[in-house]
């Protein structure tokens, strides 16, 4: 992609020794904020960059220079209505951390609760929709300038990142996410989220709980806390697959920042900026895929990939092509599941295409997970895991009024499915009357036999499958 658009860094007047992706770096970084919350959400579209780019825009991902708490004084006090000192037992004036859009601040509430303030960067908001606006402006004139710019769709991936970035920069957004993460991990005291103590919090300032723990980037740190790696791996893929699987929402940048081993060997989880959704359409085409790769089915997977890559003008050929390839890979022997994310996104770039946001975010997350845990137990299993989360999502419906609801919405979209079988059945019948070539009479006529077995087998599944619920609703319904 970059060759193609002059971006490669080999140009004749270019004798500087640092590399294209280096400096491009370098330049996000002193164009300020707004710039390196862009590279930082680019590092994670593998789809789009090769990987010395997204290595180097992952290095945005370190602290940003702090402040001096002189400067932050004014809107704090206007946020929270009076001095901090007023409003916590204690209040640390020196920083505890900052990032490139807010800095966080230790305190003590009256009660003696340890919490983190973060606060936004002084009128940062104002300097960021207007550099938006100007990168909008930019791929508005791209994409009408190149047909070939215009196949990575740069006004959809601005739009992308200045979503993300304008609900960053509004804490009580990542207060709602934290709340509804809360909630989703109720039940599960292995997993910790910190409260929300909303009569401090606003768009400008956010007061949540400290989590007292250990980052998990080295299993001998955490053995010398009393932590054990091989549980707390155990705890944070199980906690991040079901995000992905049964709770529709999920971590979008779990890097070991963000995450804490506590004492019992808890995970902690911090910073829900960045949150992302998942429908029940793509959680259908993850298992596909991962079950397609497992049991070797390249038209299955190739199935999977045409819908991610809906309305390009990629051939079939290519995506049949492009999936036996990943399964010739990787469809033998151990899952390296950042080895076959690089190789799709790479079958991305090589069709020039973008992969859908969703998708990618959901595979940055699933990929940093795995890196961060294997990191701290090199027995790590993935794959088992996911197994598990399948099973956790197949037996999840315990409440019986969900239960109910899931049946209904089930049996409504097997009558979709029911509505399109007559359709197709007049389609396999048109193409089985009209006139052909006698060279290709054979090879359609067995294509065409398939069809109607698998319409065949659609009724069936559909009649048995619709019993079934149809008896589960009934069953566990009201007496």
């Amino acid at each position: 992609m970059l060759a193609r658009l002059g971006l490669d860094g080999k140009g004749e007047e270019d004798q500087r020794p640092e590399p294209l992706a280096r400096r491009t770096r370098m330049a996000l970084e002193a164009l300020g904020p707004s710039f390196v919350k862009m590279g930082q959400i680019l590092s994670t579209r593998s789809d789009l960059l090769p990987p010395e780019w997204i290595a180097e825009f992952e290095r945005l991902q370190s602290g940003a220079l702090t402040m001096d708490f002189g400067v932050l004084r004014p809107q704090v006090e206007a946020a929270l209505g009076a001095p901090p000192e007023e409003i916590f037992a204690r209040f640390d004036l020196e920083p505890l951390a900052a990032a490139s859009i807010a800095q966080v601040h230790r305190a003590a509430l009256h009660d003696g609760t340890e919490v983190v303030v973060k606060i936004r960067r002084p009128h940062i908001r104002h300097r960021i929709e207007a550099d938006l606006r100007l990168i909008a402006e930019l791929a508005r004139a791209a994409e009408q300038s190149s047909s070939e710019i215009a196949r990575y769709r740069p006004r959809a991936l601005v739009a992308q990142l200045s979503e993300a970035m304008l609900n960053e920069l509004d804490f009580t957004i990542e207060g709602r996410n934290a709340d509804r993460f809360a909630a989703d991990f109720a039940r599960n005291p292995d997993v910790v989220i910190p409260q929300i103590y909303w009569q401090h919090t606003s768009e400008t300032v956010l007061v949540q709980d400290y989590l007292e723990g250990v980052p998990p980037v080295d299993a001998a740190q955490l053995v010398r806390a009393g932590i054990d790696p091989h549980r707390l791996a155990k705890i944070g893929a199980e906690a991040v697959l079901d995000m992905v699987l049964l709770n529709g929402r999920f971590h979008a940048d779990p890097h070991p920042g963000n995450l804490r081993g506590m004492e019992g060997s808890r995970v902690g989880l911090l910073d829900f900026g960045m949150v992302g959704t998942v429908t029940p359409r793509r959680r259908s085409e993850l298992i596909g895929f991962v079950q397609s790769l497992a049991g070797s089915d390249g038209e299955r997977m190739a199935e999977v990939l045409a819908n991610w890559t809906e309305g390009t003008d990629i051939s079939r050929s290519s995506l049949v092509q492009g999936a036996e390839q990943l399964i010739a890979r990787h469809g033998q022997g151990d899952v390296d599941l950042p080895a076959i994310v690089a190789d799709l996104m790479g079958l991305m770039r090589k069709e020039r295409v973008a992969a859908p946001p969703d998708l990618v975010l959901i595979l940055k997350a699933l990929v940093t997970i795995e890196g961060v845990l294997s990191r701290v137990d090199p027995g790590f299993d993935l794959v088992k895991a996911m197994n598990g989360a399948w099973t956790r999502a197949l037996f999840s419906k315990r409440d019986t009024e969900a239960l109910k609801n899931w049946a209904i919405g089930t049996l409504l979209d097997l009558s979709a499915v029911g509505d399109e079988l007559p359709r197709m059945i007049r389609a396999a019948s048109r193409r089985l009357t009209e006139d052909r070539p006698v060279q290709s009479s054979a090879v359609e006529g067995r294509l065409i036999a398939r069809a109607v077995r698998q319409v065949g087998v659609m009724i069936a599944l559909c009649v048995l499958a619709g019993g079934g619920l149809v008896a589960a609703a009934i069953w566990f319904g009201p007496s």
